[in-house]
C-alpha cells in the first residue's frame, strides 16, 4: 500500500492529512503553529505518521505536497501547491456537489469557485486587513473574556443584534469594549461582530460566484455564529462538510500528492 501526504502550513494552525492509495483518509492532525513554521510542519507530520502504523517518517510516504502560508517551509515536501487549490481539491474530494467556498483563515479570507474538476475556477481574496479573520475572532474573545469557542456560540442566544460599525480589528475591538462597558447585552454585541464579518464574507463569495450553496473551510467554519450569520446575509445555504473543515487544505494537498504519486 501506497501513502501519500498534504501539509497545511497555516499562520495559526499546522495540519496534515495522510491518504492510502485509494484515497481513504487514513490519519490527520492539527497543532498550533510556531513561530518557526519548519516546526510546525515537523509536528503536524509528526502527530500524523504516529497514527499510522506501517510508515514511520516522511520519507516512507510516496509523495507529500505543502500547502498554506508556510508551504515553502515544509523540508520534506516533494513540492508545494497554493492553499487556494489545496482547499478547492479538498472540497471537492469532500462533497463534490459543492462549488463555491469562503475561507475563513488565520489572517485572510478567500472566496473560491470550484470547477468540475475540483480545480479552481476563480477566487477573490482579502488579505490587506486582519477584520474577520480567526485572529479577530480570537481578540473579539479576548474582549469579551472568554475562549473563543464560548464566544462563538455566543450570538445564537441573541434577540436583537447591536451593529459593530468599525471595521478595523483594533477600533473594532475598541468599540466592543465599549459597548460592554455601557452594559449592553453582550450576546447582542456578539451578534453583531458576526454579522459584521459576515458581510465581509458576501463580498467574498460573490465574487466567487457563489448563488445557491457555499461551504466554509478553515478554522472559522466551526463558528456556529457566524455560519448562521452568513446564511442570513447571503440568503444561500451554508453546506457542513463531512471531514473537519480545518483540514480541507491538507486533504487537498495530500489528494494532489496521491494524483502525481499514482500517475
Amino acid at each position: 500500500m501506497k501513502y501519500f501526504g498534504g501539509c497545511d502550513v497555516g499562520s495559526t494552525y499546522a495540519k496534515c492529512v495522510i491518504l492510502d492509495e485509494n484515497g481513504k483518509l487514513v490519519a490527520d492532525s492539527n497543532v498550533r503553529s510556531k513561530i518557526n513554521p519548519v516546526k510546525s510542519a515537523e509536528l503536524a507530520l509528526e502527530e500524523a505518521l504516529s497514527k499510522v502504523d506501517e510508515i514511520n517518517s516522511a520519507e516512507e510516504l510516496s509523495y507529500l505536497i505543502g500547502t498554506g502560508y508556510g508551504r515553502n517551509k515544509v523540508p520534506f515536501a516533494d513540492e508545494n501547491i497554493s492553499e487556494i487549490s489545496c482547499h478547492a481539491m479538498g472540497v471537492h474530494v469532500t462533497n463534490p456537489s459543492v462549488k463555491a467556498i469562503i475561507d475563513i483563515g488565520g489572517q485572510d479570507v478567500k472566496g473560491i469557485a470550484i470547477d468540475e474538476d475540483g480545480t479552481v475556477k476563480n477566487f477573490a481574496m482579502n488579505d490587506k486587513c486582519a477584520a474577520g479573520t480567526g485572529r479577530f475572532f480570537e481578540a473579539m474573545a479576548n474582549a469579551f473574556e472568554m475562549s473563543l469557542p464560548e464566544f462563538c456560540k455566543l450570538s445564537l442566544q441573541a434577540k436583537n443584534t447591536i451593529p459593530i460599525t468599525a471595521q478595523c480589528t483594533v477600533f473594532a475591538e475598541s468599540e466592543v469594549i465599549s459597548l460592554v462597558g455601557e452594559g449592553k447585552p453582550m450576546d447582542e454585541i456578539a451578534a453583531g461582530i458576526q454579522l459584521a464579518v459576515a458581510k465581509r464574507c458576501f463580498v467574498m463569495a460573490k465574487k466567487a460566484g457563489a448563488t445557491d450553496s457555499i461551504t466554509l473551510t478553515g478554522g472559522c467554519a466551526k463558528n456556529e455564529g457566524l455560519k448562521k450569520a452568513i446564511e442570513k446575509v447571503l440568503k444561500i445555504k451554508v453546506v457542513d462538510l463531512d471531514i473537519d473543515p480545518q483540514l480541507m487544505g491538507a486533504l487537498g494537498a495530500a489528494e494532489y500528492a496521491r494524483q502525481k504519486g499514482m500517475a
